[in-house]
């Protein structure tokens, strides 16, 4: 307390009640008040209660912190370094976005603070998919910034499927002055009838917490929304209205890190007893592995399960590559009747005791909801709860129940489990060079290319049924948005995961009406010296939907591109560029595009109505419901 004194003199002035045996930090309430004689010191009051709150929130957590930051207890900041300095520390190194007249001093504020770099996007549809990518294979937040109102609703869409698909997003929007709002202010990018929150309220339904900055409850309410989206792997929403952003604040929090939620522990040992005694018998355990444990970033715990005896694992959809498919445990992709080894699909549908890890249910990941596991007989490990049968364990987190099924399989006597042959594919003969490209032919020549170490990002329809039939390399990432399934997702998003991680080269695959979306974004690929290797597959329009229903129909047409002349127009100017049609065209490209020093973009002329043989599986059991898993 003697830092706050010799900050603020009048602090003296005043008096601190309801701190029971002297105690600091223990579950303590502050209260600061003034003698009625000594004009009040707002700054004053501001600093003591900002270090009993620190004091208080140190005592609680410091058993889950590690390090801490620069800032002392007494040290002042602005509402907008506050809110950076937070990011920095959960390991956030870019922002994404546009700049608009409400946040350009919230900008300033934010990018004022080592450690964070601005990434300027295309449109703020596009900042959200590279927010989304950069935090799917960094486990770490994404965080982008718009503007109130036309900013902040271009990027909605992006951010509902964020939500969908368990991933922890900030969406900071710079908004007008605390006295417009409160004057109701006919201001622009408003509809003209004073309700400035508005689009707040459109927020709430997509995002897990919300926040509209004060300067008096900045730091708290930033900590709280920050925190919801640590342990609930959602995305957030912080509003900062133009005069929040450079009022200042203390600093006193930000010396404590925030972490994740912790399980409670008796709820932790109960599973781990209940878990045991569904061990006895079992001769070992299949384990079916989901985006969430992507989200949670625990791919590490789940490969060291795999090395236990009597353990094998399947991934969902979604999560292909979580564990390396060439791991001898591995059972590649499960999803339904769409899964490819009949010996993977009977170890999860007809397996004694199987273990859904971090899984979502969808038409999409049970293959048109074609699975035969009862998920009611499994053991579920989900992010914030374990459940075997009808018992619920809340309280004990993702995290802690795999421990607790890593620590009980070691101490088991399970023997190694069989493994299962890889499911090898069809060959295709080579044939003749000129023999024209189908996805048969495409995705085996794909499959023999494809390199380690990339990031491979597959958009929803043909591409992603295509990659989902590959093996891929060792040390590589999937980017796709199977649940949430919005066309043009994976080009911006697959940028971000090349921020995120830039050891691992960007190889994006993604049909032609997709990229009409957010093609643009490619522009500050080469503007960043980032070199993707591109595949437009151009099948003339939406062929999944001419599959379905009206395959003639104008509808299912679209506008044809001069695709090779696209990235030179849009600043990648050293961008090798390929139009293949044949066997041989795509050899020629596949070989340049081997050189990781260059960018490349080839589009893949392939027949209308072809399909990829996993598409055509997904497709029967699509037809009884008339819903349709891509555009394109």
């Amino acid at each position: 307390m003697e830092d706050v004194v010799a900050e603020h003199p009048s602090v003296a002035q005043v008096c601190v009640i309801g701190t029971p045996d002297g105690k600091w930090g223990e579950a303590v309430t502050a209260v600061v008040v003034l003698r009625p004689d000594v004009p009040a010191d707002e700054a004053a009051v501001a600093a003591l209660t900002a270090e009993v709150q620190a004091t208080r929130f140190e005592s609680r957590y410091s058993h889950r912190s590690q390090g801490s930051t620069m800032t002392t207890a007494t040290t002042s900041t602005t509402v907008g370094s506050y809110l950076a300095t937070r990011l920095v520390q959960l390991g956030v190194g870019h922002l994404f976005g546009l700049p608009g007249d409400y946040n350009l001093t919230l900008l300033d504020e934010l990018l004022a603070v080592e450690g964070i770099d601005w990434s300027g996007s295309t449109n703020e549809l596009n900042a959200a998919y590279t927010a989304d990518g950069y935090a799917r294979v960094g486990g770490r937040l994404g965080a982008l910034v718009t503007a109130h109102g036309v900013g902040e609703l271009s990027a909605i869409n992006g951010i509902a499927g964020s939500y969908a698909e368990d991933v922890p997003v900030v969406h900071i929007v710079g908004m007008p002055s605390r006295a417009a709002i409160e004057r109701r202010a006919p201001l622009h990018h408003t509809l003209l009838d004073g309700d400035f929150l508005r689009f707040a309220r459109m927020s709430r339904e997509v995002t897990a917490a919300q926040a509209i900055l004060d300067p008096r409850t900045a730091a708290q309410e930033i900590d709280r929304v920050l925190q919801v989206a640590l342990d609930t792997s959602k995305p957030v929403y912080i509003g900062v209205p133009v005069d929040v952003a450079n009022a200042p604040v203390l600093g006193a929090p930000l010396r404590i890190p925030l972490r994740c939620m912790g399980s409670e522990p008796g709820a932790v040992e109960a599973f781990r007893k209940a878990l045991g005694r569904r061990f006895a018998g079992e001769k070992g355990i299949t384990v079916l592995a989901g985006p969430r444990i992507h989200r949670r970033g625990l791919e590490a715990m789940v490969a060291e399960l795999a090395g236990l005896p009597g353990v094998r694992v399947a991934s969902q959809p979604g999560s292909k590559a979580l564990l390396d498919e060439d791991h001898p445990a591995s059972l590649g992709t499960y999803s339904g009747a769409a899964t490819r080894s009949d010996e993977a699909r009977d170890a999860i549908d007809n397996g004694s005791l199987l273990v859904l890890a971090g899984t979502v249910e969808s038409d999409f990941t049970t293959g048109s909801f074609t699975h035969r596991y009862d998920s009611a007989l499994a053991v579920e490990l989900a992010v914030d709860h374990a459940r075997m049968g009808r018992a619920v364990y809340p309280g004990v987190r993702l995290e802690d129940s795999l421990q607790v099924l890593q620590q009980l399989v070691s101490n088991s006597q399970f023997a190694d489990a069989s493994a299962i042959a890889a499911t090898a594919r069809a060959s295709v003969p080579v044939g003749n060079f000129d023999e024209l490209l189908n996805h048969e032919r495409f995705w085996a020549r794909v499959q023999d290319w494809l390199p380690a170490s990339t990031t491979v990002a597959a958009e929803i329809g043909t591409a992603l049924y295509g990659v989902l039939g590959l093996r891929l390399p060792p040390e590589s990432d999937l980017i796709a948005q199977p649940v949430w399934s919005s066309i043009g997702y994976t080009l911006p998003a697959v940028l971000g995961a090349a921020l995120a991680r830039p050891d691992r080269r960007p190889v994006l695959f993604i049909g032609d009406g997709s990229a009409q979306l957010t093609v643009q974004e490619l522009g500050t690929f080469y503007a960043r010296g980032i070199r993707p290797v591109v595949f437009v597959l151009n099948n003339d329009g939406y062929t999944v939907e001419r599959l379905l229903q009206s395959p003639n129909a104008d509808y299912q047409d679209i506008v044809q591109w001069n695709w090779t002349e696209l990235p030179a127009a849009l600043g990648g100017t050293d961008v090798c560029t390929a139009k293949v049609r044949t066997v041989g065209e795509l050899g020629a490209a596949l070989h340049g595009a081997s050189d990781p020093e260059h960018a490349w973009f080839i589009e893949v002329v392939l027949p209308r109505m072809d399909l990829p043989h996993l598409l055509m599986e997904f497709a029967r059991g699509k037809r009884a419901t008339k819903s349709t898993p891509s555009e394109d």
